[in-house]
């Protein structure tokens, strides 16, 4: 079946030659929607010396026209010209048109995009091919859809765009007029419009004709996926199921529990999983019921509903939606040397929906990233640690070739620790400069993770290897100042040491006990004060001597009693004096003999009794003995001896004086010390 008629006629324009240039002999043009349409025309022209510079990568305006109407334009770019066979006036020329959107599949590229929601990012790549038809027609929450990170990664510009479309429930087609072609992008079959004039249907057409009408139409059901489940995970909600489901309609010819399940969703909210897991199950029941056909009518376009009428089944008497369709013509007239008589042809074979259905485009594969990639650590100028409040930083790739190495470069990136637990773990942020490993949650580029840590010519090893491969070394820098803290193992043999450097404070916390063992020496050495508090008591057992030297005083303060027990004996040398006061009393005792030797005077005073006893007393005064009571005097000088009292009584009587002897009082032996427990080394 064809349209044949005097009055139709196909033409083909380039921009830079002669209306006339070309005679179009036959075409074949393929749209449908969410793809870039493609012409494919066979020309003939008395020009026979035409070049791809002339036509190639400009524009080119296919018309089909019905007696002086102009039914259709096509629009687009010439991406392919060859030159066939020269006849006697005309020569062969085979020319493709495309949209310029596929100017875009040219350009492959990675870089990122942030805080733009996906209607910004399409037009930044397509204004950046210099095309500006096109349009959007959608519901406002695209615009309030930020994505906080989203990558281009090793896709051409094409590939991202239908992808990023897809992902968010997007389709496009075509709009053509005879100076441009528009995309337009759609989130909805409903706010598609309609074909002004309805399509009849006439089975029993056949050969050529002269009207317009549907030959063939056939409609079919298929059993799809009833509904789909997706799931997610955001570890800013680690215990939330991030789980959505989303029923297909029309389901009354298949079972409802055939469902759809896949992880990752690939949203971290509600708000973006709704949307997403609708598009994902409209998109697997796009062709669920699905209408094939086939035509000669000249305005059949995808993107545009019609409505059939004068179907013998009458339930197919309703409107569509043209979802993909294949012109062929062919204009015999054209040709010089073949067949003149050839009539001028036109069919199409259509696939179309109905037009109260949704329909999706296919979402193109997520790139993956195969592996661990390297970046930098990056951030503001004139600073060194970047993180928010989960220690996440910022990185450059080397790929991306629009960052600037700053706190702009990249999303906030999460970075694995040793331990992770709740306000317990391990923590060590990376620093602007570091060098990072990064992987990348089931191979997605928009969910980088830094694994790994990695040193470069420019960030050396703390100490110079392999010179020093037997030590395992944990070295920090001071912020933004000299100096660093370290922790350092050497493990060569002979020569093991745990070293430990603090460039000022050192805090320790035991809240139990606290056990050293060291196989030999101690040394210790403080510059400056060493304060001391033992609550309770402490016990300290020395096996040999203990030296001490004070540079100047040592005060002691007992809060009770004082035990000393020295087994031989106390020397002890003062170069001033000794200050004693006793609140109580003083008792000594002396197993063996007590020796004093005084330089200058003695004085002693007893305010109530003093006693001395012994087997036998010597006071021996060198210029002057006195023994002074109440009642006189004697003294003793080297003018004799001189008594003097109110009555001197020389064996008359009397008796002596008596006083208390002392008691010898044995003193409490001091407490032996605890013995410290050894450490644990279990």
């Amino acid at each position: 079946m064809a349209l044949l008629g005097s009055g139709l006629r196909f033409h083909f324009k380039a921009q830079s030659l002669a209306d006339d240039s070309f005679d179009v002999l036959d075409f074949n043009f393929i749209e449908s929607l969410s793809s870039p349409f493609e012409v494919k025309l066979t020309l003939l022209s008395r020009l026979d010396n035409l070049t791809p510079e002339a036509i190639v990568d400009q524009t080119g305006l296919m018309s089909w026209s019905q007696g002086e109407s102009v039914e259709r334009h096509v629009h687009g770019i010439v991406s392919q010209f060859s030159k066939g066979d020269s006849g006697h006036h005309h020569t062969q020329y085979n020319v493709t048109i495309v949209p310029a959107l596929s100017r875009l599949k040219l350009r492959k590229n990675s870089r990122i995009f942030q805080q733009q929601n996906v209607l910004v990012i399409i037009s930044t790549l397509l204004n950046e091919m210099g095309i500006s038809d096109y349009a959007f027609s959608c519901d406002a929450r695209f615009e309030s859809e930020v994505r906080e990170y989203c990558v281009q990664y090793s896709e051409t510009d094409f590939e991202f765009i239908s992808r990023l479309a897809a992902e968010v429930g997007l389709f496009y087609y075509f709009e053509h007029t005879q100076d441009v072609h528009t995309l337009i992008f759609c989130d909805s079959t409903s706010k598609l419009s309609g074909l002004k004039s309805p399509f009849p249907y006439n089975v029993l057409s056949g050969g050529v004709a002269e009207n317009t009408f549907v030959n063939q139409f056939s409609y079919q059901h298929q059993i799809k996926p009833a509904n789909i489940s997706l799931k997610d995970y955001s570890f800013k909600k680690p215990q939330y199921s991030f789980l959505q489901s989303s029923k297909g309609q029309e389901l009354k010819f298949q079972k409802p529990d055939y469902e759809h399940f896949d992880y990752p969703g690939r949203y971290k909210d509600d708000a973006a999983g709704v949307p997403i897991t609708q598009v994902r199950q409209e998109y697997l029941r796009r062709d669920a019921q699905v209408a094939t056909g086939q035509s000669n009518i000249l305005q059949a376009i995808p993107g545009f509903k019609f409505d059939l009428i004068e179907h013998n089944d009458r339930a197919l008497n309703r409107d569509w939606i043209l979802t993909s369709i294949e012109h062929t013509g062919e204009q015999g007239a054209a040709a010089e040397e073949a067949n003149t008589q050839k009539p001028t042809r036109y069919s199409n074979q259509f696939h179309a929906i109905p037009g109260n259905n949704p329909w999706q485009a296919e979402p193109n594969s997520k790139p993956l990233v195969t592996g661990p990639q390297i970046a930098i650590v990056v951030g503001p100028k004139n600073e060194e640690i970047f993180c928010d409040e989960f220690g996440r930083v910022k990185v450059q790739f080397p790929w991306d070739r629009y960052g600037e190495s700053n706190e702009h470069s990249s999303c906030w990136v999460r970075v694995s620790q040793g331990w992770a637990g709740g306000q317990y773990g391990m923590m060590a942020v990376p620093r602007i400069g570091h060098e990072v490993i990064v992987s990348f949650l089931e191979g997605d580029p928009d969910q980088p993770i830094i694994t790994g840590r990695a040193y470069h010519t420019t960030n050396v090893t703390p100490y110079i290897l392999p010179n020093h491969k037997t030590r395992t070394v944990i070295k920090t820098q001071s912020h933004k100042a000299e100096g660093f803290n370290e922790l350092r193992f050497e493990d060569e043999a002979s020569r093991e040491q745990i070293y430990v450097h603090g460039q000022k404070d050192m805090d320790m916390v035991i809240n139990n006990i606290h056990r050293e063992e060291i196989g030999y020496d101690q040394h210790l050495t403080v510059e400056h004060d060493k304060f001391e508090l033992v609550k309770q008591h402490r016990h300290t057992t020395i096996g040999q001597d203990e030296i001490a030297q004070v540079g100047r005083d040592h005060q002691v303060l007992v809060g009770r009693n004082l035990i000393h027990r020295v087994v031989g004996m106390v020397k002890r040398y003062i170069g001033g004096g000794i200050i004693t006061q006793i609140d109580g009393a003083s008792q000594t005792s002396i197993a063996a003999s007590e020796e004093k030797i005084i330089g200058a005077n003695q004085q002693i005073k007893v305010d109530n009794e003093s006693y001395l006893k012994a087997s036998k007393i010597v006071l021996e005064a060198g210029d002057e003995l006195t023994i002074k009571g109440p009642g006189g005097f004697i003294k003793i000088d080297s003018g004799g001896v001189t008594i003097s009292g109110s009555k001197v009584k020389i064996n008359e009587g009397g008796s002596p004086g008596t006083g208390t002897a002392p008691k010898a009082v044995k003193p409490e032996e001091p407490a032996k010390p605890s013995i410290p427990e050894t450490a644990d080394r279990r």
